[in-house]
């Protein structure tokens, strides 16, 4: 026969949680033996043991109660439902730790694997991180609204980023990123990027980069972005609208000729100006 003390340190619960059961009523309080002492037997370190594995697993003391009740078939079924549970939560929980890995890989744990792989490709080309960061957070909700257009938009930077006049704007303004808005780094910014976008809209057409499916909502906060970031871009668009287009995610002419649409980020290739894909 077992003390209150030697049934809790058997079983592996507290004195304090045997007490607790016996006042919900899962498990009998016995009669007290002539010193006074409540003595357990082998039934209650079972019954003990049931209600511990039970309460362990998550069900609620209530339905601990039942199933204790419940007869044999019963009780099985009960423990079938119980075990679907936990295995359910430990998919769910694995799930949980695939995604906590996920955050050392960096740009991995939001975007498909191809915007991942531009972005390496603008590190290795020597572009600066605070543009390369720009970029990545200006294709996040893009990769998102818009996921079966990612494969079209990265075969077209894949091909761009094989320009050499594209890869000197990045590294040009690189360059620029902490100086003051009269630098005059960012006039050869706006007339290099002017150029590009001039020459992109009449060797490809008009419909090359198109920004028209881009809601306006989406068209601010990849601008506010931009700015925040990268506080010569908003001086770099005043340069640009001098040079014949106006808008910075979504670029337009300004001539009354001609009215292509091209996105910032067609045209700049650099979210660091976030200009959009379509």
């Amino acid at each position: 026969m077992l003390t209150i003390g030697e049934l809790a340190s058997y079983v592996g619960v507290t004195v304090r949680a045997v007490r607790h059961y016996h006042a919900k009523g899962l498990l009998p309080e016995p009669e007290r033996d002539h010193s006074g002492y409540r003595r357990y037997d082998a039934a209650a370190v079972i019954e003990l043991i049931k209600i511990r594995t039970l309460a362990g697993a998550g069900v609620p003391l209530a339905r601990v109660r039942e199933l204790l009740q419940a007869d044999e078939k019963e009780f099985a079924a009960a423990v079938e439902d119980i075990d679907e549970r936990l295995r359910a939560e430990i998919r769910e929980r694995q799930r949980h730790r695939e995604r906590i890995a996920l955050l050392s890989a960096g740009d991995n744990l939001v975007l498909p694997p191809e915007v991942v792989e531009y972005l390496d490709r603008l590190r290795a080309l020597g572009v600066d991180e605070r543009i390369v960061e720009v970029e990545r957070d200006g294709w996040i909700p893009l990769a998102a609204r818009s996921p079966e257009r990612v494969p079209e938009w990265m075969a077209r930077k894949r091909e761009q980023l094989a320009d050499p006049q594209l890869i000197g704007f990045y590294l040009t303004l690189g360059r620029a990123l902490d100086q003051a808005d009269d630098d005059p780094r960012l006039v050869e910014l706006a007339d290099e990027l002017a150029a590009y976008i001039t020459r992109m809209a009449d060797e490809q057409g008009d419909d090359y980069v198109d920004d028209t499916d881009i809601e306006p909502p989406l068209v601010t906060l990849m601008d506010t972005l931009a700015f925040d970031a990268l506080p010569p871009a908003r001086r770099l668009i005043e340069l640009l609208k001098e040079r014949g287009w106006t808008g910075w995610t979504k670029l337009e002419r300004v001539s009354t000729r001609r009215s292509p649409t091209v996105t910032g980020r067609e045209a700049l290739h650099t979210r660091a100006h976030q200009y959009q894909p379509p």
